[in-house]
């Protein structure tokens, strides 16, 4: 039993040390990207109420279309995004984490960073290596009774929403999570 433990958090950490160390994309093309990110979009603006206007008002929008989580105990995760203005993709990141704690199993999340203040946008934009929780605070919105949010965390410069889970999983927070601006090819 130890010892199985043991194997599984070996690779864990193994496969969370190539997520976070690798600088090249795991998506095919940057068209694919897009594509990907398009879908989850839409599943975002059919699924949470005024999530539309909310978004036209941003200044700004990080879309994460698939972000795989998993482990036991010891966690990993990764994804790769689009940063949107003006509804046109001007960079491509990747989000990594670590986490320790109540873990088991395997999960996928689409994330949406909504950023409402040409600040926060700009802010983002010029690290290389964004981690929200330490280089910038996110309001992680929760949906109410009838898909709509909660209107306590509009205020907030960015607003993040994250959906679309699949499988059973504790912990859902995006403190931690590391985004890095990465080059794409078509």
């Amino acid at each position: 039993m130890i010892r199985n433990l043991l194997k599984r958090t070996v690779f864990l950490t193994l496969l969370l040390a190539l997520c976070l160390f690798s600088t090249t994309s795991f998506a095919a093309s940057a068209v694919e990207l897009n594509a990907e990110a398009d879908a989850a979009l839409q599943v975002f603006y059919e699924e949470v109420g005024s999530a539309s206007e909310l978004a036209s008002m941003s200044k700004g929008m990080l879309i994460l279309p698939a972000v795989y989580k998993g482990g036991f105990l010891l966690g990993a995760e990764f994804g790769e995004g689009v940063l949107r203005i003006n509804n046109r993709t001007v960079d491509y990141y990747n989000s990594s984490g670590l986490s320790l704690g109540l873990l088991a199993g395997v999960q996928k999340k689409s994330v949406i960073l909504l950023f409402m203040t040409e600040d926060g946008l700009a802010q983002f934009r010029a690290s290389q290596n964004w981690e929200i929780g330490l280089d910038g605070s996110v309001a992680v919105v929760k949906l109410g009774v009838g898909k709509e949010f909660d209107s306590t965390n509009l205020k907030s410069p960015i607003i993040g929403f994250v959906f679309g889970n699949k499988g059973l999983m504790a912990n859902i927070s995006l403190e931690g999570s590391k985004l890095t601006r990465i080059e794409k090819t078509e």
